[in-house]
């Protein structure tokens, strides 16, 4: 099998927000011949940025795709969002790519979101380089950026060329290991000079670094380099090779991206530098059945084996379904099995994506982000092999949503259709969520940050037709008693005819946190038929959902019924039900009732400087700090906080931790409300019933 990959490449282009990722990649596809024009995000014309929210908000919201061909090497990639909100794509297209090229803006230097995507590489161990973009910016700065890729993201940066000029007189770059310059010279080509005067003396020093780092890579290396003191071009790009797939190191160039200084070099640098599939080793899964380590090589004659990490919901084209080959040759018009399933499924065309548009391939292998529209059962995640010899890859880990919206249909009666959508925007974008709070009755949307619930609900009104309003959810208080009271509950009516008649004397009592409602029968001596206790407890049933304080349920207590009278002719099962509710009623009031509000265990893991603002901000909001751990260079908070003081914290946190910080928080108990709050609430509370 050796050597059936060696020029196929596949990577992810990260960075955070704003850095430059998707102008580089229309760069890339540019200089290779794979487009015909420099697409630009700014006007739009952009071939990877091209759905309707990218181009209003000029940032990658889901990850895109192309390929293209330069000096016989096949190269797959995959665009990114920067942009914390759509992080969750990002991160599935770091599970399945085999190399990363991280983008440093020149000007604002490494950032939390350069941080965040490149903790997911580590994690991965994906051999990368960096790219300095925007050399030609104000107040670009490329030894700044470069201490700061050392220093934050604590790695072996390893320059392999220095930027000509600076600013607006950025001209292009010196080659450090060719010794050559390289200036653009328009219409996208590059032009081979000598280093200019004032550059000799630091390229001399940094090549003396390069030297040292391609030599240390390889043993036969440093046995010459020490003999010899130097290194042909060949044997430096073998050694940095060697280098960049151990991780040892990282090298890093630069340049801009719109006079194409830069992308030529950076193409032979991915070529030369970057993992082929037979590289990374073999990939490893489960029998789907036994449990057992399944091991393939990435051999196109080998075994099938496909990961699907990204659903696209087309209204037109149905599903599609994005995944990367890691074996075997996946062909058209061919079926194939779902290993996660256990079930076959048959597709039509293969697709490789180029930005919004689709071209059909015969068959593609190992490397390759393939597509096949309208498979039945697959889903993201899901494991798709040859039928004899099936395997389950590892699992692509899932975002936890942070920030949760009720949402209503802008028209009435759209509530299936929703939900209909959501399904298939969902099955495109796992790390959102929807529910339904069976006690609100409200519709949940839950999604990594604002921006992202934002820019879903602009995607269900263009694909599907779908408007709704988002609006902070109903917070689930509960109401309930801290006295004891015996109460009478009687109802008589008499109207011509026969009557209504019933009477019950009820005992109503707190019950411990958590106890719900309790109803116990202590009628004796017959002073109410027996056929009409039941009555009286579906009476109160009914009336505890709708409490006298504010109409929220009524929990933790117990009605004991342990008196009353009935009459012959007129008590009924319908006297007893409201004679029982008014008793209710009646007690509610007497027995000192309260206003009860959910609180939240939350667990906020932020960094050590940020610990003191973040505890200090939750004694703030009501909370009660239960523990703080240390969780390498994080602190982990755990805390009990009501659910009202956070049902928006996320951009507050965000703020806070200067978007390093993250939480995480579910449903613990419910808690008295303080009475001023109480009183805030109750009144609010009546006011929005009195407008219903």
């Amino acid at each position: 099998m050796s050597g059936k990959t060696m020029q196929i490449r596949n990577l992810v282009l990260i960075g955070h927000g704003g850095c430059g990722k998707t102008s580089l990649a229309e760069a890339l596809l540019f200089g290779a011949g794979a487009t015909s024009r420099l697409g630009k995000v700014d006007d739009g014309s952009s071939v990877l940025d091209y759905e309707p929210e990218e181009i209003k908000r000029k940032t990658t919201i889901s990850t895109a795709f192309h390929h293209y061909q330069w000096k016989k090497h096949t190269v797959y990639l995959a665009d990114t969002p920067g942009d914390d909100n759509f992080l969750a794509d990002t991160r599935a297209a770091l599970h399945v790519a085999d190399s990363a090229v991280v983008v440093v803006d020149a000007v604002d230097g490494v950032k939390v979101g350069t941080e965040k995507v490149w903790e997911t590489a580590n994690h991965y161990n994906l051999p990368r380089l960096a790219f300095i973009n925007k050399m030609d910016r104000e107040r670009a700065d490329f030894h700044q950026a470069l201490k700061e890729i050392r220093e934050v993201l604590e790695v072996q940066a390893v320059p392999i060329q220095l930027p000509i000029g600076r600013e607006a007189g950025f001209k292009g770059v010196v080659d450090l290991i060719s010794q050559k310059a390289y200036m653009a010279a328009g219409g996208g080509k590059v032009e081979a000079g000598p280093i200019p005067d004032d550059l000799k003396d630091e390229v001399e020093v940094l090549r003396g670094d390069l030297l040292n780092f391609a030599a240390e890579s390889d043993d036969a290396l440093i046995e010459k380099f020490l003999e010899e003191g130097e290194l042909t071009s060949e044997e430096i790009y073998q050694g940095l090779r060697v280098g960049t797939l151990k991780g040892s190191f990282v090298p890093v160039l630069c340049g801009v991206t719109q006079n194409q200084a830069g992308a030529a070099l950076l193409l032979d640098a991915i070529n030369f530098f970057l993992p082929a599939p037979e590289d990374r080793g073999q990939i490893k899964g489960q029998h789907p059945t036994s449990g057992a380590e399944v091991a393939v090589d990435a051999d196109p004659d080998g075994p099938l084996a496909a990961q699907v990490f990204k659903t696209v919901a087309d209204p037109y084209a149905g599903r599609l379904s994005i995944f990367r080959i890691y074996s075997g040759t996946m062909a058209a018009d061919s079926t194939i099995l779902n290993a996660n399933r256990a079930v076959p499924e048959r597709f039509g065309q293969l697709f490789l994506l180029e930005g919004k548009g689709q071209k059909a391939v015969a068959n593609l292998g190992p490397g390759a982000f393939g597509a096949v529209a309208k498979l039945k059962e697959t889903v993201t995640g899901d494991t798709l092999t040859a039928e004899g010899k099936p395997l389950v890859l590892p699992a692509i880990p899932s975002s936890r949503p942070m920030v949760t919206f009720a949402l209503e249909p802008k028209k009435q009666g759209e509530e299936d259709k929703v939900f209909s959508a959501f399904s298939k925007l969902i099955e495109e974008d796992p790390s959102l969520n929807l529910t339904r709070n069976a006690e609100t009755k409200e519709i949940l949307l839950s999604g990594v940050g604002s921006v992202h619930i934002e820019a879903t609900a602009e995607k269900l009104k263009r694909k599907f037709g779908v408007e709704v309003n988002l609006k902070p959810p109903k917070v689930p208080y509960r109401e309930t008693i801290k006295g004891s009271v015996k109460v009478q509950g009687k109802y008589k009516r008499q109207s011509g005819g026969r009557g209504q008649y019933g009477d019950t004397w009820l005992e109503m009592e707190p019950l411990p946190k958590g106890s719900g409602f309790e109803f116990v029968d202590k009628i004796v001596g017959g002073a109410i038929p027996r056929q009409y206790i039941p009555s009286v407890e579906k009476g109160i049933a009914e009336a505890k959902n709708t409490g006298i304080l504010a109409g929220f349920p009524v929990v933790d207590f117990r009605v004991s019924l342990y008196d009353g009278s009935f009459h012959d002719v007129d008590s009924s099962d319908m006297a007893f039900k409201i004679a029982g509710s008014m008793g209710f009623k009646k007690g509610m009031e007497q027995a000192n009732p309260i206003l009860l509000e959910p609180v939240m265990k939350m667990t906020v893991t932020v960094p050590e400087e940020n610990m003191g603002d973040i505890i200090g901000d939750l004694n703030g909001r009501r909370g009660r700090v239960l523990g703080v751990e240390a969780l390498g260079k994080q602190q982990v908070i755990t805390a009990h906080v009501p659910m009202t003081e956070v049902l928006l914290y996320a951009p507050d946190l965000i703020s806070k931790t200067g978007g390093r910080g993250t939480y995480e928080m579910e449903f613990d108990h419910y808690e008295e409300v303080p009475p001023h709050q109480a009183e805030k609430i109750i009144a609010e509370a009546r006011a929005a019933q009195e407008k219903e």
